[in-house]
């Protein structure tokens, strides 16, 4: 069963508003790798005493506390995710967007004299549709 927004942010021992519920929310049911900006305009219709000072700041205390990861793929905008397990990231030049990919097992035995806060691996290149586009452009 998925957890809901407001226990995810008990176990991390951050109070539950509306606000931040909504934002975690969001991010656990879209995993489209939303910006900051994407997030307050599908968020705003429904809590109109939202603002976006509200969504960056509730996005810097998630990130923070671990509860989600910022992904810099992207040199304009910072885009957010709130999978738990490792995966890997790639961004396709040509759409924007942003796919998932499993990693296998891996031990963190290497770096055991290391405090890891944070791992990103992504890749950037071309999507399989984009692809396709470009082949029957040519």
């Amino acid at each position: 069963m998925k957890e809901s927004a407001q226990n995810k942010l008990r176990r991390y021992n951050i109070k539950p508003s509306v606000q931040r519920m909504a934002v975690l929310d969001y991010l656990m049911t879209h995993h489209t790798h939303p910006t900051a900006d994407t997030i307050f305009n599908a968020l705003y219709p429904s809590i109109p005493t939202l603002s976006k000072a509200t969504v960056y700041n509730t996005l810097n205390l998630l990130t923070e506390q671990g509860v989600i990861q910022m992904i810099t793929i992207d040199e304009k905008n910072a885009r957010f995710d709130a999978r738990e397990t490792p995966h890997l990231h790639f961004k396709c030049n040509e759409c924007g967007e942003i796919f998932d990919f499993d990693l296998p097992p891996f031990t963190m035995e290497a770096l055991k004299d290391f405090e890891v806060s944070d791992i990103q691996m992504y890749c950037k290149g071309v999507c399989p549709s984009c692809q396709k586009k470009k082949e029957n452009i040519n």
